[in-house]
């Protein structure tokens, strides 16, 4: 960006915070929408885009030699006539960031001479050459593919301060991807019913960056293969980043690799209530627990407002639907060696008491136990709590990531090619 453009950017910045400061409007005459005196131009010179970054997003591409690495990477086309590698993939990636969800919705951006011009393309592949590119793909060029990508992430890394690379802080976690495909193959019908892929997703928390995702049949369980990929994370991260931590729920605590990984990583993961466990929590003495008190899930930034009434909490009394309360919570900790393990670790027991009401009558106090096995020593019992019930927010939040989430372009037409 030259200084002039920059100067109008930053004049047009301070005109829109000074539009939109809060104000303490009087009594308006007219509505805030008013009929507006629009023109309708078209310029002989200059032309515009809706997806306007897209021109920017390129331009970081080639500055760090991603399709270079591509096309010196990933060798899947004899001849280029006239598309490269790295054409179909950017294509593919693109068609996501400009807000396409299927291959067919390539043929907008094919009929968009603005956008090709953006890009210095004379054309792009429309959806059917797109599709066929995609089909050439076999599970070692799709881990190729990801690992052509986690190259130019090391590069971005490595040009960050040293408070970016303090720590890298990996999750692991699975979720269910539908479908209404019905002949294609590697499908099933998961746990809950639905029909399509469970895929794993391994991700950077730091910066929400998807680093491996791995697509399998509906019906695998989360950590079907999942210590692999796992390994090739902390590879990844390891000679960029100070610390490395891996985070997962108790389906991710696969105990045999607990002390091989002691020496190289801290983790934490959940850790299914089993009765001996629940045994030992039950046999702590009272003085060992400790309160857990939650952090506020928002920073009032001007005056907080009363609570408004809970009128479902009304519908639940008067209708006698029974209902869990929350009363209070505590930790405690103790050491703990699995099975699988020669190594001791920190086992952090959470205890939810409830209490489980009908209507307005009390049926009965309840006490549910949670665990978390870590082997850092340095954090408290409620900083290991929080740090893992902070895992895989954006995931869960969304099981459709493959076309909704920017940060996973790069990945989507290994995906797709998968399915």
């Amino acid at each position: 960006m030259n200084k002039r453009n920059h100067k109008i950017y930053l004049r047009d910045k301070q005109n829109l915070e000074a539009r939109l400061e809060r104000k303490q409007y009087p009594d308006q005459a007219d509505p805030m929408f008013k009929d507006s005196n629009v023109h309708f131009e078209i310029s002989e010179r200059t032309r515009a885009i809706g997806c306007g970054g897209i021109g920017a997003l390129h331009k970081l591409v080639s500055k760090l030699g991603l399709d270079a690495a591509i096309n010196r990477n990933i060798v899947l086309l004899k001849t280029h006539v006239p598309y490269w590698e790295s054409d179909h993939v950017l294509n593919i990636a693109y068609n996501v960031l400009s807000g396409g969800t299927c291959l067919e919705d390539i043929e907008c951006l094919r009929n968009d001479e603005t956008y090709m011009n953006a890009l210095r393309a004379d054309r792009i592949p429309d959806p059917t050459t797109a599709g066929d590119f995609l089909r050439r793909f076999d599970e070692d060029w799709i881990f190729g593919l990801q690992e052509t990508f986690n190259e130019t992430r090391r590069k971005v890394w490595s040009l960050q301060d040293d408070a970016f690379r303090k720590e890298a802080i990996i999750d692991v976690d699975g979720t269910i991807a539908e479908t209404t495909g019905q002949c294609k193959e590697g499908m099933d019908i998961a746990y809950n019913g639905i029909w399509g892929y469970a895929p794993l997703l391994v991700t950077l928390a730091n910066t929400n960056e998807e680093l491996y995702l791995v697509n399998r049949p509906g019906n695998r369980p989360s950590s079907d293969g999942a210590a692999v990929w796992m390994d090739h994370a902390i590879d990844l991260v390891t000679p960029v980043f100070q610390k490395v931590w891996l985070r997962g729920d108790t389906d991710f605590a696969l105990t045999s690799n607990f002390d091989r990984r002691d020496e190289r990583v801290s983790f934490v993961f959940g850790y299914d209530a089993k009765k001996n466990l629940v045994d030992m929590a039950e046999a702590l003495p009272e003085s060992q627990w400790q309160h857990l008190q939650r952090p506020p899930r928002y920073e009032v930034k001007t005056e907080e407002r009363n609570r408004p009434e809970n009128f479902k909490e009304q519908v639940v009394k008067e209708r006698e639907f029974e209902n869990i309360r929350l009363k209070s919570e505590q930790v405690a900790e103790f050491d703990y060696r699995p099975g699988n393990c020669k190594k001791t670790y920190r086992m952090i027991v959470l205890r939810k008491n409830l209490a489980v009401e009908k209507g307005e009558r009390r049926l009965f106090d309840d006490v549910r136990y949670f665990f978390y096995i870590t082997n850092n020593r340095d954090m408290s019992m409620q900083e290991i709590v929080f740090f893992a019930n902070d895992r895989c927010a954006d995931v869960k939040s969304n099981s459709s990531f493959v076309t909704s989430r920017p940060q996973c372009a790069w990945t989507c037409c290994a995906v797709s090619a998968q399915k």
